[in-house]
């Protein structure tokens, strides 16, 4: 019992990292010491137990997975989604406090930098190849992808499968998938009011990327475990420069609503009470993450993967 209280606890953390555009919900995984666990239990869907249950073998569908891992797990991060879309609402919070906001979206993204980057020590010359790529690799796309992208089902089933597949990265977050192809508030508003509509296609997305993404990221990791941890860091040093709080928003009136279409990042001309706070948010959100880290640090984890 106590076991599986903790599992919620963890699960919540980690559904509180994949609302926040800041941590990735790997990377919570990551510095809580389960994230081998993790990629372990959603593998363990796998085609033997589709097959026993189309059989409707039903102890055998249910033998394979493990759901005593993973049930306590998702209640936490189900509740953690309710929790920050119907008490907490992040997409209302991001409309009316944008830089206090993104300054502790920032400030996650930070700490979670330092927190890869005290896991690589003694970072070798191959090592900062692969940092520099990764980081001019994260801000090439960063820069390319449009701010505004439709609504339609297709897209959001995408979008669902990216962000997953970056949930389950250690480093980036899929929330700040979701931000970048400006859908966050979009699905997090359709959570929060159960729009169905929406969610499933995203669902469906969802479904996928855990499908499949899982077995490639797996295979990946028992190959190249250092290198992609160390390129995973390069593109999440990338988006500071977009997830930074004080941007210049340039808006254009399309059908009587104005619409965000280009941001540049730009530093604040005083240090009035808001770009304090926003400051004091990046501090804190830096914080947190060590915090969590210290709390929870991995024993022997390190740069290796072992399955």
């Amino acid at each position: 019992m106590k076991q599986r209280a903790i599992l919620i606890a963890k699960g919540f953390c980690i559904g509180t990292a994949d609302i926040v555009p800041g941590v990735s919900g790997g990377t919570m995984a990551f510095i809580l010491g389960i994230y081998r666990e993790f990629i372990a239990a959603i593998k363990s869907f796998d085609l033997a137990a589709l097959t026993a249950l189309l059989r409707l073998n039903v102890r055998e569908a249910l033998a394979r997975p493990h759901f005593g891992f993973i049930v306590p797990l998702i209640i936490g991060i189900i509740a953690a989604l309710l929790f920050f879309t119907r008490v907490v609402p992040l997409p209302q919070l991001l409309l009316d406090y944008p830089e206090q906001v993104y300054g502790l979206f920032f400030g996650l993204i930070g700490g979670s930098i330092l927190v890869l980057l005290r896991e690589t020590d003694a970072m070798s010359g191959g090592d900062y190849i692969t940092l520099a790529l990764g980081a001019a690799g994260g801000y090439i796309v960063f820069n390319l992808v449009p701010v505004q992208t439709p609504d339609a089902g297709w897209f959001i089933f995408i979008a669902g499968a990216l962000a997953t597949c970056a949930m389950m990265l250690p480093g980036i977050s899929g929330s700040f998938v979701l931000l970048i192809l400006n859908k966050y508030a979009y699905v997090f508003n359709a959570i929060g009011y159960f729009n169905l509509p929406v969610l499933l296609p995203f669902a469906g997305g969802v479904l996928a990327g855990l499908v499949f993404f899982s077995r490639l990221l797996s295979w990946i990791l028992e190959r190249w475990y250092r290198a992609t941890v160390v390129f995973i860091t390069g593109l999440l040093l990338a988006s500071l420069t977009v997830i930074w709080p004080f941007q210049e928003r340039i808006y254009e009136t399309v059908g009587g609503d104005q619409l965000l279409v280009e941001t540049h990042p730009v530093f604040p001309s005083g240090l009035s009470l808001p770009v304090l706070l926003s400051f004091a948010f990046i501090i804190a959100g830096i914080i947190v993450v060590l915090f969590i880290n210290n709390l929870h640090k991995p024993r022997g984890e390190g740069l290796k993967w072992t399955g």
